[in-house]
């Protein structure tokens, strides 16, 4: 208990040395194994669209005790297949509905379902909704929707590329389209349907992971200025960077997911608003991949893209870890750290007591050197 909550304090203090540059692998399999799980759900059953963009109808029913046999036996009675209709019951604080829906019907079906679900439900006709969307209009939005998508990544990477540099830009679109991919997968996997408020809120958790990897990204640069006149690989630096900015990230995370979770309870639980749902679920999903892709994989990636760079590429693979990397952050006296080979020493895992021999032994062999022959008196 004692050791978590030294953790926990180290980690608000910035005072955390973890080597995301070393164990960046690592990171990129999870990435990898959530975005072929997903693509896999992709092909096997696809995304559960909403009638906003299949096109069909849909009828909300006061529930009144209804099953789903009732919706269905209703449907076959006026000659509306059943089979492939979505039935669900939506529960609120006073009111259980029933909502149904098929694909396109005509005007008289839709008028002779919604008097037998009346019926049915022992209701006014006018108690029981129904929604009317074309399948063109269904496919207006969402190439709407891909357009939307199109123009934000290329006006992101336009602003970063000028903002700061485009080899950033590029790690910062690549770990966009890395939370939609898996914001996209997860909702194929859990069978969550995809309507225009999923949409809206892909669209906003963009920003949330751009914001997030554009805050890591300028304390990058900010430090690539302060060590510009010491020799240090770019792994040191990312590493610094990120742990840094790493108690902020995930205070914004936290600040940011907190509301989504109570709207996702109260609205969707509590008052059984479908849409809020719909919203708060796509939010949530694209703000935790948005918080670990801007550290375990925009970072990283930005590390491949630039240490090959004249001034980095001659300390390529040389990491600092443990007390070594807590002094080059600057919670130590020492002026000088000591880097490791990461390809020597697999993954850069060296422990702080080595650490110091090696830095004893490299001062030891600097300052022992034979003495200077005396100038003979005359």
């Amino acid at each position: 208990m004692k050791t978590l909550i030294a953790g926990l304090g180290r980690l608000y203090r910035g005072e955390t040395t973890f080597d995301f540059i070393g164990r960046r692998m690592i990171g990129f399999a999870i990435s990898i194994i959530i975005i072929v799980l997903g693509a896999g759900s992709l092909l096997i059953q696809s995304l559960e669209l909403g009638i906003d963009f299949r096109g069909g109808v849909a009828w909300e029913v006061p529930a009144n005790g209804l099953t789903e046999q009732d919706a269905r036996k209703v449907l076959d009675d006026n000659n509306v297949e059943s089979l492939n209709a979505k039935i669900q019951f939506l529960t609120g604080t006073e009111l259980q509905v029933m909502r149904v829906q098929v694909g396109d019907q005509t005007q008289e079906v839709r008028l002779s379902v919604q008097k037998s679900f009346a019926e049915l439900a022992k209701v006014e006709v006018e108690e029981v909704s129904v929604a009317s969307v074309s399948s063109s209009w269904g496919r207006s939005i969402t190439e709407k929707a891909l357009r939307a998508l199109l123009i934000f990544f290329v006006v992101v990477s336009l602003y970063i590329s000028w903002r700061l540099e485009w080899k950033m830009a590029a790690a910062a679109i690549i770990a966009m389209a890395h939370d939609v991919i898996i914001s996209v997968g997860v909702y194929s996997l859990f069978g969550f349907e995809v309507t225009p408020a999923t949409v809206v809120a892909f669209l906003t958790i963009l920003g949330f992971s751009l914001y997030d990897t554009v805050v890591v990204f300028d304390r990058v640069q900010e430090n690539s200025k302060k060590f510009a006149t010491t020799r240090q690989s770019f792994a040191n630096i990312a590493n610094v960077s990120t742990n840094e900015v790493l108690a902020r990230s995930l205070n914004t995370t936290l600040a940011s997911a907190l509301p989504v979770v109570s709207l996702l309870v109260v609205g969707s639980f509590i008052l059984g608003a479908k849409s809020l749902e719909d919203f708060a679920v796509a939010l949530l999903v694209g703000m935790l991949a948005g918080t670990y892709s801007s550290i375990f994989v925009a970072v990283p990636l930005l590390d491949l893209f630039k240490q090959n760079e004249p001034k980095y590429q001659p300390f390529k693979g040389q990491i600092a870890v443990g007390v070594a990397m807590s002094k080059l952050m600057g919670h130590g006296n020492v002026s000088r750290v000591l880097v490791t080979n990461s390809s020597k020493l697999n993954a850069s895992s060296v422990t702080d007591e080595e650490l110091i021999a090696q830095t004893t032994q490299r001062a030891t062999t600097v300052l022992t050197h034979p003495p200077r022959p005396r100038k003979k008196r005359r």
